[in-house]
């Protein structure tokens, strides 16, 4: 399975791709931002994206958007500390296929590649 991890931190990308590693060797894809993560969306195929929300030039929703905008249906998974109602609905709206809350534990993302992509 082909992911793209995106998030402005270096230490929680590295996070990301471990435990994803750890669920079953995936071939991952590294984004700083969500600028960053739009261009290499735009170049390449994938299977599951994750991101972050708060991130600077363009961030995890304004990411979301332009995926869903471009209108794919790739699922895409928030990993971030954004837990507020307001929040999660405005994602929701955006078309986010689920949540996954920092920190999380390896089995948490398991669950969730595991309920949205056939193996």
């Amino acid at each position: 399975m082909k992911v793209l991890v995106v998030d402005d931190s270096g230490v929680m990308r590295k996070i990301i791709i471990r435990a994803l590693n750890a669920c079953g060797g995936n071939e991952t894809v590294e984004a700083r931002d969500g600028k960053d993560g739009w261009n290499a969306f735009q170049a390449d195929s994938f299977d599951f994206v994750l991101t972050d929300w708060n991130m600077p030039e363009m961030t995890g929703l304004e990411f979301l958007k332009a995926i869903r905008g471009s209108g794919s249906t790739v699922p895409v998974i928030m990993v971030t500390t954004e837990g507020e109602k307001g929040k999660v609905i405005e994602a929701i709206q955006a078309g986010v296929t689920d949540y996954l809350y920092k920190p999380f534990e390896r089995e948490d993302l398991q669950s969730k590649l595991d309920k949205y992509v056939a193996v």
